[in-house]
């Protein structure tokens, strides 16, 4: 992939054929890997193609904070190495459905796209991810209310209106103006 640079100093055909042919190219690297994943900015789902008749009890499925082990018993591992990231083990599970493993991992930093599921293996450009839409109401409450705020925030700004925590700083002088009524602030300035 050429430099920033190299490719500002394209034209807009040179650059748009560069990036079809990555695209291309990271997309037979995924195609070729013995998994397909998906994930968003909080987990990570896996499928693996076992065969027809494949019982729980046949399969070796190792999910660790930092590695993932699947594979059939007395066979060489499908996958076997170490996670791009860190995985919440208490909220990373997987079932056998049919001819299909499924593996969730709940992703330890639920703020990053990973680039690849195990290291080594071959990347895609994150850059390049559009993220599903999503509802507030599918956040946990701390996530919820840290968007909300974004939110809000940016209305006022957009609004020339003052933030959330202007508002704040705002209420906190207004109740240290009430609790010292001897002191003069009429040149006070908040920033």
């Amino acid at each position: 992939m050429p430099t920033p640079q190299e490719l500002d100093a394209m034209s807009e055909e040179e650059r748009a054929a560069v990036e079809a042919a990555a695209r291309k190219k990271e997309a037979e690297e995924q195609a070729a890997l013995p998994y397909k994943w998906r994930q968003t900015l909080i987990d990570v789902d896996i499928s693996v193609e076992v065969p027809n008749g494949t019982r729980g009890k046949d399969l070796i499925v190792e999910i660790k904070k930092k590695s993932l082990k699947v594979g059939l018993k007395g066979q060489t591992p499908i996958i076997e190495g170490a996670l791009f990231k860190d995985v919440k083990l208490d909220d990373s599970t997987w079932t056998l459905d049919g001819r299909e493993v499924n593996i969730h991992l709940e992703k330890f930093k639920g703020t990053e796209w990973w680039k690849c599921v195990i290291e080594g293996h071959p990347e895609i450009d994150t850059t390049k991810i559009t993220p599903e839409n999503s509802k507030l109401s599918d956040l946990d409450g701390e996530t919820r209310g840290m968007v909300e705020k974004m939110m809000f925030d940016q209305r006022q700004k957009a609004m020339g209106q003052p933030t959330s925590d202007d508002l704040k700083k705002a209420e906190a002088l207004k109740r240290f103006q009430a609790q010292h009524p001897e002191l003069d602030f009429s040149n006070a300035k908040m920033g």
